[in-house]
């Protein structure tokens, strides 16, 4: 699969396209084989999920002299695919010849987006068929925005914003594109999931539509990006700054179509599976707060998720821990624990910081705001079989974040061929590290800050959080290839893609109803 575009049907003609599409796949060398049994990896680096709604939509490719070069098309969630990978070698229309010559325009927006867009390609939106932006400011209003002007073709306004908007209570929830190409699901602070439509932004009131994922969204933050498998949507909860009781982080599956919620794992009471009033739970704590929130495994059979600081026993009450979810039941498999979760708790120094990052070769990667980067095995997170009750350690490497400080951004892991290389960007540093033998080695670091970087088309892109503006590196190297003008921010990230850069800025801690987003164009 080569693009991130779904639909439920295709044409002749597109059935065509994506032969071309995957001759152009495999003389690239992009798209590898399944054991028996497993499913396959995309170009994007997402599983191909099975059911129609997952039927891709061909990319479409710009002929050169010599080869047909696929080109990424869409954006539709954080992270660009399921696992969170934030990588894709397929062309965006931007290389190192023009990406310091791109059309730049900054468009102001009546609200702050401190998280990612999502972007979909030639889509019918407004009356008329054409890409769009779709991001959701931290008072819960959705936007859907044209690429190359940045005028908002559609604005959906949560009922109960006026009640909240300036205060305290905001989400920095990315959204998610529904596979079928016709909805949107985004986040308020309130605490619900609402279904929209992204012709027009109309919300859907069907079923169960809007869910709320929470019983007191006054202490249960939206924070962690959606995200998909299969029929559900999967969102996650965590706690305001400032670590304020009660809240519980937990995750929440629900039926795409209905509106009904699944399942629910709560990490703290995790024997009760249900969504339960956190005042009702001798612990508190324990927030999924990273930007990546759940990450899908290949196959979309299992989650990953990581909490921060909570009290910790092994088996209902999972702080500082990054656990193995089934799905769709969301039933603990396994999980890890540092050895010094008590230290961790008493110190608010989050495991959960940033979410697990799937390296391929059985490992897994979790930094915290220790500053440690730990690499696990996928198959045995703690060390033992998964059968095993849950214990202390079990890591299989251990080394500093680059630059120290802490970690709240995700990783980008690129695959090639068999070789895996995983980006960081830190508050104080970039660095590149390369796999081999299941073990993590440096290849290059620098001294900028950057938050979840970015590789696609063949380029790396690192938002700086302090000093605003995006570096554009060479991935191999991390020579700097440009910097792309911009405001400065917190979370925010850009995504790359059809031609365009798109860099929200701002800081959601502002609590402002105002805010800005960078539109670099090729076109």
């Amino acid at each position: 699969m080569l693009a991130l575009r779904y639909n439920v049907r295709m044409s002749t003609v597109r059935l065509l396209r994506l032969v071309v599409v995957l001759a152009t796949c495999a003389l690239l060398g992009a798209c590898g084989s399944s054991a028996p049994g497993e499913l396959s990896m995309s170009a994007t680096g997402e599983t191909t999920v099975p059911g129609p709604a997952r039927v891709p939509a061909p990319a479409h490719g710009s002929r050169s002299a010599h080869t047909s070069v696929a080109r990424l098309l869409d954006w539709p969630e954080f992270g660009l695919n399921q696992q969170r990978s934030d990588t894709s070698p397929l062309s965006t229309g931007i290389d190192a010849a023009n990406v310091a010559h791109l059309r730049h325009v900054t468009v102001s927006l009546p609200g702050t987006i401190d998280s990612s867009p999502i972007y979909l390609h030639q889509t019918n939106v407004a009356g008329a068929t054409r890409s769009v932006v779709v991001a959701t400011t931290t008072y819960g209003r959705t936007l859907a925005l044209d690429p190359d002007s940045g005028h908002i073709l559609w604005t959906f306004t949560p009922s109960g914003y006026a009640g909240w908007a300036g205060s305290a209570q905001i989400t920095v929830t990315s959204p998610v594109a529904d596979p079928s190409g016709g909805f949107i699901y985004a986040a308020s602070p309130n605490g619900l999931i609402h279904k929209l439509s992204l012709s027009d932004g109309s919300e859907v009131r069907s079923g169960a539509w809007p869910v709320s994922v929470t019983r007191d969204a006054t202490h249960e933050k939206l924070g962690a990006a959606l995200n998909l498998d299969g029929r559900y949507v999967i969102a996650a909860t965590s706690g305001y700054i400032g670590d304020i009781p009660p809240y519980q982080g937990h995750v929440v599956l629900i039926d795409r179509a209905s509106g009904r919620i699944v399942s629910v794992f709560n990490t703290l009471c995790s024997d009760r599976r249900r969504l339960i009033a956190p005042s009702s739970c001798s612990a508190s704590d324990s927030a999924i707060l990273s930007r990546g929130g759940a990450v899908v495994e290949p196959g979309g059979r299992r989650l990953l998720v990581a909490t921060g600081n909570a009290p910790w026993n092994g088996a209902t009450n999972l702080g500082d821990s990054v656990i193995e979810l089934m799905l769709p039941d969301l039933r603990l498999r396994q999980a890890f624990t540092p050895a010094n979760q008590a230290e961790l708790n008493e110190n608010d120094l989050d495991l959960g910081s940033s979410a697990p990052v799937l390296l391929g070769q059985n490992r897994v990667l979790i930094t915290g705001k220790d500053g440690i980067m730990r690499v696990l095995s996928l198959s045995q997170l703690d060390g033992r079989a998964p059968s095993v009750p849950s214990r202390l350690g079990g890591e299989v490497q251990r080394l500093p974040l680059p630059g120290g400080g802490e970690l709240f951004t995700a990783a980008a892991v690129w695959h090639q061929g068999a070789g895996t290389t995983v980006f960081i960007g830190a508050e104080r540093a970039t660095a590149a590290y390369a796999l081999s033998g299941g073990r993590l080695r440096r290849l290059w670091q620098n001294d900028n800050p950057g938050t979840s970087p970015v590789l696609a088309g063949g380029l790396l892109y690192v938002y700086d959080p302090s000093g605003g503006g995006i570096y554009v590196y060479r991935p191999h190297s991390g020579h700097p290839v440009a910097r792309l003008p911009g405001s400065p921010g917190h979370w925010n990230s850009p995504i790359v893609v059809d031609g365009h850069v798109v860099e929200p800025t701002g800081n959601a801690n502002d609590h402002r109803l105002t805010g800005s987003m960078e539109l670099f164009s090729a076109q």
